[in-house]
């Protein structure tokens, strides 16, 4: 819903999911972020949701997360919990290696 947000903001993800094959099934459809330039090391992606999904063939669902403060925190030098403006990167997938959606989300203070 919103490309920028503050660090105590909330942002909302939508896509649409479709079954393309021939028999109804369920898909786990996973969130992962990436803190592109954080002042500690973090790691390449973080699962940071998902959900299950059952779709009967040729069925299109809207899936939705939400993406808290809490989901952008990491532990800063001190050990503190922070959320640190900058761009985080927001993928969606069924995997780790196989991510189908990218965007990027811009955190200022």
């Amino acid at each position: 819903d919103s490309r920028e947000i503050t660090t105590k903001e909330n942002a909302v993800i939508r896509f649409n999911i479709t079954n393309t094959g021939s028999y109804d099934g369920d898909e786990v459809v996973q969130l992962y972020i990436k803190d592109l330039y954080a002042s500690v090391v973090r790691p390449v992606m973080e699962l940071k949701g998902f959900q299950r999904i059952h779709l009967k063939k040729g069925e299109t669902k809207e899936v939705e997360f939400q993406i808290t403060p809490d989901l952008l925190s990491m532990l800063d030098e001190k050990m503190s919990s922070i959320v640190e403006p900058g761009e985080f990167r927001i993928m969606i997938g069924s995997s780790a290696n196989d991510i189908r959606l990218r965007e990027i989300l811009n955190v200022k203070e």
